[in-house]
């Protein structure tokens, strides 16, 4: 019998009755903690909190696994414990079941005060101290930074002072940080140094939640794992490639973050320039964190930006307009926005990536919010056949082969391509073929955090993007936002449209049109 070795916090540990080829185990955190910074906030509650029950709920955590919530709130640990449970029952996606919810109650711990208060993080210390002997934690950590980026410093500096970032002998801490990684390229770098002063760069996992989801994992499998794709899979056979990120929703509750981001900051900057190098990228050596950085940042480090900025990049402002049978306020006349504000919520950009794959190939990435539905693909859309024997009526209703594969909502990936319709004459159409994670899979997709966290408890930064990947990601983006901030205002377009007119002008000059999701 094949025996595996995992690490297990304390050392290594081989399980006798573990047989390598078992695919069915399923890969399981050792003892350890977590530490939410930030905890009542609406990203922990809907999301952090129910993903670390749907992973105890799925067996993945240890039975000792310890949560402790730190926040400006005057709790009592019972107090921490029923707000989770709350969040649980309204946002869990597994049934939610009493005995697993005792055993993960037990380990939970608040610590109330703000970051400059030495005395709360003393609180802190002896909490995990605590946890360690009592929950059996072996001193392994991670602290989630759940908090605004300005915060981020003090936060870290903090850890540092009352010894919270050093591990015992033996045992691991973690930091896990929340976009935006800084608003530009000096400000990310100086945020990097700072978190880099407490943490080793191996233990910073910085969060793009769209990288925890089943879609994107799959991109790499559909790329790496079949012969059929990798022959098509650049310039020879591309005509160009379309990466959307749509929101149906508006800024909500966010004025005080949006205002002076913006959609190409919060979205463009990381997720999309994220799938953009996956979607490009050489095969690695292998699947693991240090290959996947190399040929990502091969892909970041060629991006060339188009010479005219005017005519391949648009920005937008949403504004009122009837919307899924409501009447809904344009951005500027939503609560705590500046009327005069320059912000955009729709940005449209062209970027080339001048190597031998992709030379002369156009991606196009979009995102916009108040947009006509909820979504997110990648489209890879193919060359014209070189010559068709048909004439050009019976192919008047075929456009390009695509591959497009859905990262949210419904996950799956569909094949466009022309088949003859159904008759006496000669008519050909575009059909497509569609595969869904949800019909062909008996499991359902987890939650990307989910993933995620389970990933920082087993110290797989696989997906995860590094600080050099930050880095270069705003090298593309800052002088789009320069030539922005000099030139006009965005463009306006009615809520539940696809954008504003100048960004379909922007793909018609080209020859090409977006695709309609």
């Amino acid at each position: 019998m094949t025996v595996e070795t995992t690490a297990l916090g304390a050392g290594d540990w081989a399980n006798p009755l573990r047989d390598a080829r078992d695919r069915r185990l399923p890969r399981i955190a050792g003892p350890s903690g977590l530490v939410i910074f930030g905890v009542t906030g609406d990203l922990s509650r809907k999301k952090l909190m129910p993903a670390v029950y749907d992973l105890a709920n799925r067996g993945l955590l240890p039975p000792g696994f310890s949560l402790v919530g730190f926040a400006r709130r005057d709790w009592e640990d019972q107090d921490f414990a029923q707000v989770v449970h709350d969040a649980v029952r309204e946002h869990a996606r597994t049934e939610f079941r009493e005995e697993v919810w005792q055993q993960l109650s037990e380990g939970m711990r608040f610590v109330p005060g703000d970051f400059d208060d030495d005395e709360a993080f003393r609180q802190l210390r002896a909490a995990v101290e605590e946890l360690n002997a009592s929950r059996g934690t072996s001193g392994n950590f991670a602290f989630y930074l759940s908090v605004p980026p300005k915060f981020f410093p003090k936060v870290v500096q903090q850890l540092k002072k009352h010894g919270l970032a050093d591990a015992p002998e033996g045992s691991w801490r973690r930091a896990v940080i929340e976009k935006p990684f800084g608003h530009d390229l000096a400000s990310a770098i100086d945020l990097n140094e700072i978190v880099h002063e407490v943490f080793d760069p191996e233990q910073v996992f910085r969060i793009d939640h769209y990288l925890g989801k089943e879609t994107v994992q799959n991109l790499l499998a559909l790329r790496f794992a079949n012969q059929m794709y990798e022959p098509i899979w650049n310039r020879s056979f591309v005509d160009h490639v379309q990466i959307t990120m749509a929101e149906d929703i508006g800024i909500g509750g966010r004025a005080g973050y949006y205002d002076g981001i913006g959609a190409a900051r919060d979205v463009i900057q990381n997720h999309l320039l994220q799938l953009m190098a996956l979607t490009a990228m050489e095969e690695p050596i292998a699947f693991d964190a240090e290959a996947l950085l190399t040929e990502k940042l091969k892909v970041l480090k060629s991006v060339r930006l188009p010479a005219d900025l005017g005519a391949h990049t648009v920005r937008g402002q949403y504004t009122g307009a009837w919307q899924g049978g409501e009447k809904v306020v344009g951005y500027l006349e939503e609560d705590g926005i500046d009327p005069g504000s320059r912000t955009d919520t729709y940005a449209a950009v062209k970027l080339e990536i001048d190597n031998r794959r992709w030379a002369g190939v156009p991606f196009y990435l979009r995102t916009g919010k108040r947009l006509g539905r909820r979504v997110t693909e990648i489209a890879v859309v193919f060359q014209s056949a070189p010559h068709s024997p048909f004439d050009s009526t019976a192919t008047e209703e075929l456009g390009k082969n695509a591959i497009v594969i859905r990262v949210q909502p419904d996950e799956g990936m569909t094949v466009r391509f022309g088949s003859k319709v159904p008759g006496t004459s000669m008519e050909i159409r575009d059909v497509t073929m569609d595969f869904a994670y949800g019909e062909s899979f008996t499991e359902s997709s987890p939650e990307a955090y989910e993933r995620l966290i389970l990933d920082v408890l087993l110290g797989d930064a696989n997906l995860f993007p590094r600080h050099q990947e930050v880095e270069e990601s705003w090298k593309i983006l800052d002088p789009i936002e320069e030539y922005w901030a000099k030139h006009g205002r965005p463009a306006q377009y009615p809520s539940g449209s696809w954008g504003p007119e100048e960004a379909d002008e922007m793909l018609a000059r080209d020859g090409r049109s977006w695709r309609r999701p």
